[in-house]
């Protein structure tokens, strides 16, 4: 089936090597944007991991909630392949296209952190950040976000501003 695989990432810091994933949300839409499929999960990860972390986030995870949620997450290993099921489900029979706001630096972490994961997607991305700096720069048409820093929210976020611009530019 045709369709795109939306990612949000929450993370520990910025660094894919240093930092962790913490929350992973992703939802299918089909090629007109509608919601086929979501899949959400809270990254378990080490104390000194969560320790590590630089002051903005552990203010911000903690302002969400998803800092208490972390010791109760599940293994890294067992999201990737729950994300890698739902995939499979929903979008067969090619590689996946991968979308959402600044999509690249979530694919960095995929890549370091979800190697098995990485081996299913395509190499072509919907980067929503791109019509964001073409509308709002170029044509004056501006979405904004709320910055929730929650996956699901932010990547719902993500898909109602590609809508957004679709509709803008229809006019």
């Amino acid at each position: 089936m045709k369709g795109i695989l939306w990612i949000d990432l929450e993370m520990t810091g910025l660094v894919p090597e240093k930092d962790r994933i913490i929350e992973v949300a992703a939802i299918v839409t089909n090629l007109d944007l509608e919601e086929l499929g979501s899949y959400h999960a809270v990254v378990k990860q080490p104390q000194e991991i969560l320790d590590s972390m630089d002051e903005w986030n552990k203010k911000t995870h903690s302002k969400t909630g998803l800092l208490e949620k972390i010791s109760s997450g599940k293994e890294s290993s067992q999201v990737e392949a729950e994300l890698i099921s739902f995939s499979k489900q929903h979008l067969t029979g090619e590689k996946i296209i991968l979308a959402g706001s600044s999509i690249h630096h979530d694919r960095n972490f995929i890549r370091c952190h979800f190697k098995n994961f990485e081996d299913i997607l395509h190499y072509r991305m919907l980067d929503v950040t791109s019509f964001k700096l073409v509308f709002k720069n170029m044509i004056g048409f501006n979405f904004e976000k709320k910055n929730l820093h929650r996956s699901m929210d932010d990547i719902k976020e993500s898909i109602n501003e590609l809508k957004f611009y679709i509709e803008k530019f229809k006019k």
